[in-house]
């Protein structure tokens, strides 16, 4: 079965040129016939591994195809899901699959909702990879993906192929749990590190602001029924923060390029979470506000 992806940036690259590297079927779809036109004049898709760059003439198309979709990996930003999606639903098959492979909570549950016959998978990733250029992507660190439906078992016999083209994972049927954690994890370190201005390890001289940050968001995971999401938070995001000392955050990147950043389904999702549940988290919601008005200073939107 062909695996049809929207989003040709890092993550949705990283898939697609795997995939096709092991022989499987893809097709990508692109934002309009500009980004088709520029694809095809590029030759198709670069992914620069260990410094080797391999070029993949993998196909591609725009949303207006005519082919009908069955499975689909929505590798696009999360605020461009829920839209993305409906420009997309009539060629979905009614029972389609769809992976949905974005950062934060809220535009997955928005999507699955769209869709109620389609079966909806929600994803999470710790693969390290970033657009250098258009159509260029560069896998910058090995990680892991966990996919799964809540309450689901049996994972799809497709996984197969998910191994066959090297892309580690695992089904889970607390996906929720992961993605929560990896919510918590971005919220405590992607805002600082664009109010600060710094690399991720500069966060080493905010320790106390970390600190609190963590306090307050696994009180935020145990309310939304997620505690063990909520274990060893603090120690992990210093962990993160070590190990990733010299990178910049998606944030920051997105800042620093004139991006839309997505803080509706980090921080945002988390400051509404949190006053859904009757919750005072004083800094977190500081910490948003800051954020946005930092971000409005600079023309960027707040949500």
């Amino acid at each position: 079965m062909t695996w049809h992806i929207l989003g040709a940036g890092s993550l949705g690259g990283l898939w697609a040129t795997r995939l096709a590297r092991a022989g499987l079927p893809v097709r990508l779809i692109l934002r309009d016939r500009s980004a088709l036109a520029r694809y095809q004049a590029a030759g198709g898709l670069t992914l620069v591994e260990d410094g080797v760059a391999s070029l993949h003439a993998i196909a591609a198309e725009t949303a207006q195809g005519e082919a009908p979709i069955q499975r689909l990996l929505l590798a696009c930003k999360a605020y461009d899901a829920e839209a993305a999606v409906a420009e997309l639903a009539p060629r979905l098959r009614p029972d389609a699959e769809l992976i949905l492979l974005q950062n934060g909570l809220g535009s997955q549950q928005a999507v699955a909702a769209s869709l109620p016959r389609a079966r909806c998978i929600f994803a999470s990733s710790t693969e390290g990879a970033f657009r250098e250029s258009d159509f260029r992507v560069v896998y910058a660190g090995r990680g892991h993906t966990w996919l799964g439906q809540e309450g689901v078992t049996p994972p799809p016999q497709w996984l197969a192929e998910l191994q066959a083209a090297g892309i580690p994972h695992q089904w889970t049927a607390a996906i929720l749990g992961r993605l929560w954690r990896k919510l918590a994890l971005n919220c405590a370190i992607n805002p600082l590190t664009v109010l600060h201005d710094c690399r991720n390890g500069g966060l080493r001289d905010w320790p106390q602001e970390v600190a609190g940050l963590c306090e307050e968001l696994a009180l935020l995971l145990r309310a939304a029924g997620q505690a063990e999401a909520a274990d060893d938070l603090h120690q992990e995001v210093l962990r993160v923060i070590e190990g990733t000392a010299a990178n910049y955050s998606s944030m920051h990147q997105d800042v620093a390029h004139g991006r839309r950043t997505e803080i509706a389904y980090l921080l945002g999702h988390a400051c509404r979470e949190a006053q859904a549940l009757g919750l005072e988290l004083a800094q977190l919601q500081a910490l948003h506000l800051r954020l946005r008005l930092y971000l409005a200073a600079r023309g960027l939107p707040e949500t």
